[in-house]
Order: structure tokens, then sequence, then C-alpha cells
């Protein structure tokens, strides 16, 4: 399908089978609504795959690797082949934090290089370089070209098509770039039309020098651009990532196909953000995980009204929220699937 097909193709949740998780809910022996977030879980879940009870056994995170040209701004603290060195601790050792944490959660971890410089083939690393240098400096033009930026949205929703005929029921998001925080606060500010430097953060650390820096190239970024920033893809095209693109499809994915997907960090949530404003439905379709302590993140969940139920101080990124956010989801449908009522027990 392309872009217009899937968005066409986006439906609200089944209104019939989350009233009937919510009957099931108070026919509980609890108090009505007393284990919160856990009965919206369920009950979300329910009008996504149209069943009242569900058990999401098969689960799939997918973390994108890609380089980003405008690092070469002095917007990062850490050296940019991290993004290489990280991609080979996931595929060969295994023993990075979202390795750790999608092991935990049971779930697959599926490893994408979109365009990391110097990466070789591995084969616990699927390789679409997309670009193979990464993005170029939006500082100087676009970060990518507008009809690549289309075809990597593309790609990322059939990610999903492709999983859910294998079976996956539930999707993590997760990401590694060095300086990949820099276009995920310009995507955000560009998509909530924002000006505001205090939404930029500092990252993994940036000194006061870099920090003012940063702040900078954003808004001479979206100044340049700023006739441009007219919708998501031109959005992700100007001042975008690969990573970003490739969740933005992800995020659309599941709502075409009826998959929840989990929203990591902030540069997740800058690729839901696009998802949303292409079709605003494409929410009902998302959970948050962990809330960033990046400004940017809170900005974009209170321009959806998503709400992070966990707040953990992380940083990571890579999907870790995510993982973590899986375990919760399992408790929420432990629930509904295993509680008796009044009738049956009292």
């Amino acid at each position: 399908m392309n872009l217009q097909e899937i968005l066409r193709s986006i439906t609200k949740p089944d209104s019939n089978a989350m009233l009937q998780a919510k009957n099931l809910l108070e026919s509980f022996v609890k108090p009505q609504g007393s284990l919160g977030h856990l009965e919206n879980i369920a009950i979300r879940v329910s009008g996504i795959t149209g069943k009242p009870r569900n058990t999401l056994t098969r689960k799939a995170i997918f973390l994108f690797g890609s380089d980003h040209g405008i690092y070469s701004e002095g917007v990062c603290s850490s050296p940019q082949d991290f993004t290489r060195k990280l991609m080979r601790v996931y595929a060969e050792t295994q023993d990075g934090g979202i390795n750790v944490l999608a092991r935990q959660a049971g779930a697959d971890l599926r490893i994408y290089d979109l365009g990391v410089k110097e990466l070789v083939p591995h084969k616990n690393i699927i390789t679409r370089k997309f670009l193979p240098e990464g993005t170029a400096n939006f500082l100087h033009g676009r970060a990518m070209p507008l009809t690549l930026t289309e075809e990597v949205i593309l790609f990322g929703a059939e990610l999903v098509h492709q999983a859910k005929l294998e079976g996956v029921s539930l999707i993590g998001t997760g990401e590694v770039g060095m300086g990949n925080t820099t276009p995920a606060c310009a995507c955000i500010m560009a998509g909530t039309g924002s000006r505001d430097a205090s939404l930029v953060g500092r990252g993994a650390g940036l000194d006061d020098e870099a920090f003012a820096r940063k702040q900078r190239v954003i808004l001479e970024a979206l100044a340049l651009h700023s006739e441009s920033l007219t919708d998501p893809v031109n959005i992700l095209s100007c001042v975008g990532g690969l990573d970003i693109a490739a969740m933005t499809g992800v995020f659309l994915g599941g709502a075409a196909y009826h998959v929840p997907v989990i929203i990591d960090g902030v540069i997740s949530i800058a690729g839901a953000l696009m998802a949303y404003m292409l079709e605003p439905i494409t929410r009902e379709y998302m959970f948050a995980s962990h809330e960033s302590p990046e400004p940017a993140y809170s900005r974009a969940a209170k321009f959806m009204n998503l709400e992070a139920p966990l707040k953990l101080g992380m940083r990571l990124g890579e999907g870790t929220g995510c993982a973590i956010m899986m375990n919760i989801i399992d408790n929420a449908l432990a629930i509904i699937n295993g509680m008796g009522n009044f009738d049956e027990l009292l």
C-alpha cells in the first residue's frame, strides 16, 4: 500500500469489545476502577484486537540504527562511531540494556541498519541502508529527500504488517543514533508549532556551551525550513531522521493492522507525533511507556493527550522503556483473564 492507502485503512478501535472488557472489569471482586491504569490498558487492548480478553504472547521490539548529519554541528557529546559500536554490541555480545530487558520481557529484538556509517553486515542485523552515511546536515538543507522519507515511512508500516503475519501481537519501538535527540526535538517543535528553546534538552549530558549551540542549531534549522514544514512528511524530510521516519511508519502500521505499539522516549514519541498528525486515530493504538526527562517529550505527550504511566528517570533509549511496559501490559491482561466476579466467588 502507498501512504494514502494506509491512512485510509485506519479505523477506530472496536467500541463494543471495549465495553465488554469494561463490564468484565467492573464485575470482578474489587472496587470499581481500583486497578487504575491496568484496567484502562486492558480495555484499550480490547478495542485494538476486537476481543474483550487477550493474551499478547508474541512480542517484538524494532530497534532502528541510523546516523545523523546534524551531528557535525557539535550537538552531541558522544563520538559518532558509538552508533556503529552499539549496534555491534546489540548484535554480537547481546549485552546491551535493550538485550537484557527484551529477554526479560520475552520479546524478539529486531535490529535494523537504516544508515549507520561503516557498519558491516551481521547475521543479527537486518540491513536496509536507505542512506549509507545517514541523513544530511539539516542546518544546510533537507535531512533527506521527500520521496525517500515516504519510502522509509512505508518500510516501517510494512514491518508491522509482516510481523502481524508472523503472529506478533505487541510491538515496541527503539533507536540508536548519536545526536538523534536534536532531530527529535526539531520534529516535535515543528509539529506542535513551537519555537520555545526551553523544549530543547541536554540529551546525553551536554555542557552549557554545547547545550546553547544545540538550541541555536534547532531554532536556526526551523527558521531555514519554515516554509516547508507544512505536513509530517515534509517535517521529517527537512529536520527528521531515518529512525524517526521508520517509527512513524510503525505507528501507522500498528493502527492499520490493529497491533498495539509502545512508545519509548523522546525519539520514539517524535515518530508517534508525526503519525498522529497524519491520522489522529493512530493515538488509540499507541501506549506510552516511561516519561522521558527531555522536555520535548512532555510537549508531544500533552499534544496527543497521552500519559506515560512509568516515571523511572530513564534516558537510555534503545526501546528499553517499551520492554518494561510490555510486562505492565501482560499484568493488565492477566487481570482481565484471571480474576473472578462477585457472583462466582461470593
